[in-house]
């Protein structure tokens, strides 16, 4: 009898990465840190193909937290150039392989031109209808819930909310990430084991997966590894075994 081929199991809708280790990577090399963020641009660029091989539909990379301002002047200063370089550099690109690009974050700590920068790429790609890729900068997930409480609060405060009307579909809609599913699969490079404040609503029944690749070597390989990892899993959200 002839085997019958099986289909591949359906990839996550919502893939999220924290992006960690191009300090470690430098380091190990001799190398200042901005070369480590360099690289960690290119894997940015590969991951975000491989992403949409694998028909991922939304990719959301961590790229600078709000605790990242503290960092010396200097290293900030070398990101936010990195990031001016990036957008310029790849736009057009993904513009033309139909990703749709948008920032969530306080963009107001951001520098005037780099703003200007982001309204210009989600504007250039808000019509396309392929992988959707977040990019969180100046972002921290307790900072967007306590964003999305106020703005909960004044619609309460004028009469546009009932208290009693505030659920979990009414709270998500007021977060950054409102016209996006829940994250599925979140991936965490470097061999840290924590979430750092990232999407910390979104990523309540997230499957979690922690590689000991630093983000500068991360590619299509680490990617796929993490997928099989995810297609491994029981997904319960909650519920026990045998009641689904």
């Amino acid at each position: 009898m002839d085997s019958v081929a099986t289909a591949p199991p359906p990839p996550p809708a919502h893939v999220a990465i924290i992006m960690d280790g191009n300090g470690r990577w430098a380091k190990l090399r001799g190398l200042p840190r901005i070369a480590g963020h360099r690289r960690g641009a290119e894997a940015v660029r590969r991951t975000v193909q491989a992403a949409a091989e694998f028909g991922i539909g939304y990719l959301t990379l961590f790229g600078f937290s709000s605790e990242n301002w503290k960092r010396p002047i200097g290293e900030v200063d070398d990101l936010m150039g990195l990031l001016r370089h990036y957008i310029r550099a790849e736009i057009a690109e993904l513009h033309a392989r139909g990703v749709r690009v948008r920032i969530i974050g306080e963009r107001r700590r951001l520098a005037p031109d780099i703003v200007t920068l982001i309204d210009k790429a989600e504007a250039l790609t808000g019509g396309n209808g392929g992988l959707r890729l977040t990019l969180a900068l100046s972002y921290g997930g307790r900072a967007e819930i306590a964003a999305a409480a106020r703005a909960i609060a004044q619609a309460a405060v004028q009469g546009r909310l009932a208290p009693e009307q505030v659920d979990e579909a009414v709270f998500a809609r007021h977060l950054f990430t409102a016209d996006m599913p829940d994250a599925d699969l979140l991936i965490r490079t470097s061999g840290e084991q924590r979430i750092s404040n990232f999407l910390l609503w979104q990523s309540a029944y997230a499957e979690l997966v922690f590689t000991d690749t630093l983000w500068p070597d991360f590619g299509k390989a680490d990617l796929e590894k993490a997928l099989r990892d995810f297609h491994g899993r029981d997904r319960r959200y909650g519920a026990s075994v045998g009641s689904r």
